[in-house]
């Protein structure tokens, strides 16, 4: 008589009990809910917990829980009516001071909360949420690096004293006129150098050398990709800064960016932050010329730009940068001498840069350029620089006399209150690259998350019944071992996910119904087995451990294929294609251990120890 060694017991023990924990919070659904973060990213303790719930209630409005979770406050509500009075309470009880998402949370106990089990997250489709997808200007990428060598260019032909007449950017080339007799060898190692990425060719115009630089194809390439891997981690960030849970913000094709917000009911915000191209720059004042006469004349003196302030007067800026947005580490909007102010922190080399032009310029002006780059709508009016559909809208929004010698850390003002609090918010997160475009948007209600739900509960409930009864028909009671190892199955994939935090979607459901499919065919198999041992002659007993020994081979050969096409499918698909292939490879593995061992633990507890066993009930 052949018995299961007892390791095996306490293996399927330990790992159901687990299993059944982990998927615990799953069962109990999820509700309407906020979550709160402070506007300065500072965490939320127990006094503020005590604050915002003293606003819901005293504008009665009511809720079922709230909780600190991590460093945000989550308040769970009964209906969404609730959630929007709560989101709006907050909101003016405390203006500026918390950034408020709508969302829902878990029903889950304190006391499952308190031992750190979370349910699988739903993605979209099953939640409800919004989605976007942008476009990125890798154009703008291209044109950033040109402008950014010919500056370099400009700065390497000045610090070697090589005369040159002009340094431009004319489409994909950065063009380079020397005065004759300037030293061409020494501009040529100025604008190539060593960089494999740049080609250079020479003309001969009137006696000078003029010298065009031009990226290769693989350096252009380069550039795009990076831009979209910068925008991509400024979206993340800036979706961390909104709050949101769960979010997935990934590439599409060459130049797409697709964000989506599960739980997100109120898509204005999302739209107005994620999309913001704002960002600021630090200038000095051109004191040495008439801003008013560059106005007229249409003439700006070379070296400097002409920009308009908030009141509408003209100013004369440096083109030079002291520093930029994309050199700020951190930002919060705050007030000083009673007035809007933004706190900014810039990175080392900002800071040094920022100390020099501050003790050069002492008494001098500098002024802090406000840049919003935006695609326009139909019939929209541009009130910066147009090109094509696109907009940038360009204005000093502080021009201040430098009284003191600062470097890294000084305030913005001249802003309007909720300006602040927002341009506080994009620096934090960071600013983009380049442009993104707003090219599609879908809001999917809760409601329709929950139909989802819903339709993809009934198909596997379908699928899982007819497979029951099959199993029960044709197998006897070993079809019902087999039916209680396909719901120990499920339990597994659902613990697995919930403990990885993978995202569960449509096509997930998918998956799952597909996972119970293969268990039941490899039980099937199993089962085969052993029929084919009992009309060999073979023993009871021995012919459950021939079976479960020679079906373990083509169990395992046809859900290693199975797993490779699923790797395959995770790595190269994108979306909806990614969640099938989660299920599917999570299902192998659970498929594997229940077939194989939860089969053979349960067959030899009920079956396997009898010692006067004469027949087996397999059908």
């Amino acid at each position: 008589m052949y018995q299961t060694p007892p390791w095996r017991y306490w293996l399927v023990g330990i790992v159901l009990v687990a299993g059944f924990f982990l998927a615990l919070p799953n069962f109990f659904g999820d509700e309407p809910a906020i979550q709160v973060v402070r506007e300065d990213r500072g965490a939320i303790d127990a006094s503020g917990q005590e604050r915002i719930v003293g606003f819901l209630e005293a504008d009665n409005v009511p809720f079922n829980n709230a909780y600190l979770e991590e460093d945000r406050l989550v308040v769970r509500f009964s209906d969404v009516d609730a959630q929007i009075r709560a989101r709006d309470a907050i909101s003016e009880a405390a203006p500026g001071e918390y950034i408020v998402a709508l969302t829902s949370a878990p029903r889950s106990p304190a006391w499952v909360r308190a031992i750190g089990l979370k349910p699988m997250s739903l993605g979209l489709d099953l939640r409800g949420g919004v989605y976007f997808l942008y476009e990125v200007d890798i154009r703008a990428a291209l044109d950033q690096a040109l402008q950014r060598l010919a500056q370099d260019i400009r700065a390497g032909l000045r610090k070697e004293r090589v005369q040159y007449q002009a340094v431009a950017v004319r489409g994909d080339t950065v063009e380079v006129l020397l005065r004759p007799g300037a030293s061409v060898d020494a501009a040529r190692k100025i604008v190539k150098g060593d960089d494999p990425g740049i080609t250079l060719t020479e003309n001969q115009i009137d006696g000078a050398t003029q010298l065009v630089a031009t990226f290769t194809p693989e350096r252009i390439k380069q550039r795009q990709d990076l831009a979209i891997e910068q925008n991509l981690t400024t979206l993340r960030n800036r979706v961390d800064e909104l709050g949101v849970s769960e979010p997935i913000v990934t590439r599409q094709g060459l130049d797409r960016i697709e964000v989506q917000l599960p739980g997100v009911q109120d898509p204005n915000q999302a739209i107005r932050v994620l999309g913001a191209t704002a960002t600021v720059e630090f200038r000095l004042v051109d004191e040495a010329n008439n801003p008013y006469e560059a106005m007229e004349t249409k003439r700006v003196p070379i070296g400097s730009k002409l920009y308009m302030t908030r009141e509408g007067a003209p100013v004369l800026l440096k083109r030079d940068l002291i520093a930029s947005g994309d050199q700020l580490t951190d930002a919060t909007s705050g007030f000083s001498e009673g007035r809007p102010a933004v706190h900014v922190t810039l990175d080392a080399r900002a800071g040094q840069q920022m100390l020099k032009a501050t003790t050069e310029n002492l008494g001098r002006r500098m002024a802090v350029v406000y840049i919003e780059k935006k695609r326009l709508a139909e019939g929209e009016v541009c009130k910066g620089t147009r090109s094509g559909n696109e907009c940038t809208e360009e204005e000093a929004i502080s021009v201040a006399t430098i009284q003191g010698v600062f470097s890294n850390r000084f305030q913005i003002t001249g802003l309007m209150a909720a300006e602040a609090q927002e341009l506080a918010l994009l620096l934090r997160a960071g600013s983009l690259a380049t442009p993104i475009f707003l090219v599609e948007q879908r809001t999917i209600g809760p409601t329709l998350g929950q139909d989802n739900i819903d339709n993809g509960i009934k198909a596997l409930a379908f699928g899982a019944l007819l497979t029951f009864i099959f199993l029960a028909v044709y197998y006897s009671k070993f079809g019902m071992v087999a039916n209680v190892v396909l719901i120990m199955n499920v339990v597994l994939i659902v613990a697995l996910m919930s403990l990885l935090q993978a995202s569960l979607s449509l096509p997930g459901i998918a998956g799952i119904v597909l996972t119970v499919g293969m268990a039941a065919d490899a039980n099937i198999l199993i089962y085969e087995r052993i029929r084919e041992e009992l009309r060999n002659g073979n023993s009871p007993q021995a012919a459950i451990h021939a079976g479960f020994d020679k079906a373990f081979s083509a169990i395992a050969d046809s859900n290693v294929t199975t797993m490779v096409a699923g790797i395959a499918l995770f790595v190269f698909g994108t979306g909806p294609i990614k969640g099938f292939a989660v299920t599917l490879v999570l299902g192998i593995f659970t498929t594997l251990f229940s077939a194989i061992m939860c089969s053979r633990v349960f067959i030899d507890l009920i079956w396997g120890r009898r010692k006067r066993l004469t027949t087996l009930p397999v059908g």
